[in-house]
């Protein structure tokens, strides 16, 4: 009982085949959205709570730490704006079905680590073929997972296990084509696909 209770505990590096090592890169964590030239535009499917909203999802740089992500309609309404400045928040406008204290604090939660370059850094790690950074982004434990130097994967932690993963494939000269987002504790889903 006292190895399966220990080995439940352990870290999520840990129970991932992960050993902490010495690094001194200090590049961003996460390239994708760090370009104040380019809008990034999707075609967006978000499943929130038994509800499903479509359309396109577009994040536009527009600062040294800022970023502004708008979803639409594929007509154009405004499902919702949202600003960020670091790790400061700010809604210009969200309709009423979606403006859900628990709804808007998950998507807040999740864009920040969708778009941060630079979290707060705590650890590295490496396996064979992949490397992993932990940082902290809105107190909350993150692990960035590299292969090749590409990031690959983001996962929000709590207790050792993935309370929500950031999937990026499809990677073209720092751009994530296609990102999925998955929470594992709640129905929360977002699917976004570059045009």
């Amino acid at each position: 009982i006292f190895v399966v209770f220990f080995a439940s505990c352990a870290s999520y590096p840990k129970k991932n085949g992960f050993v902490a090592v010495v690094s001194n890169e200090r590049s961003p964590l996460n390239p994708y959205f760090s370009s104040a030239s380019k809008d990034y535009v999707y075609k967006a499917k978000i499943s929130a709570f038994g509800k499903f909203y479509g359309g396109i999802f577009i994040v536009k740089k527009t600062g040294a730490d800022q970023h502004r992500i708008v979803f639409t309609t594929e007509m154009g309404n405004t499902l919702f704006d949202f600003e960020f400045k670091g790790e400061d928040f700010k809604i210009n406008r969200i309709v009423p079905e979606m403006d859900k204290k628990i709804l808007i604090n998950l998507l807040k939660r999740d864009f920040l680590a969708l778009i941060q370059q630079n979290p707060l850094t705590l650890d590295f790690y490496s396996n064979a073929n992949l490397t992993m950074t932990g940082a902290e982004i809105l107190s909350k434990e993150h692990f960035y997972i590299f292969r090749e130097g590409t990031l690959q994967k983001i996962a929000r932690t709590g207790n050792g296990k993935e309370k929500v993963t950031f999937l990026f494939s499809r990677i073209n000269d720092n751009l994530a084509n296609e990102i999925h987002i998955v929470h594992h504790n709640i129905k929360l889903e977002i699917t976004l696909k570059a045009f």
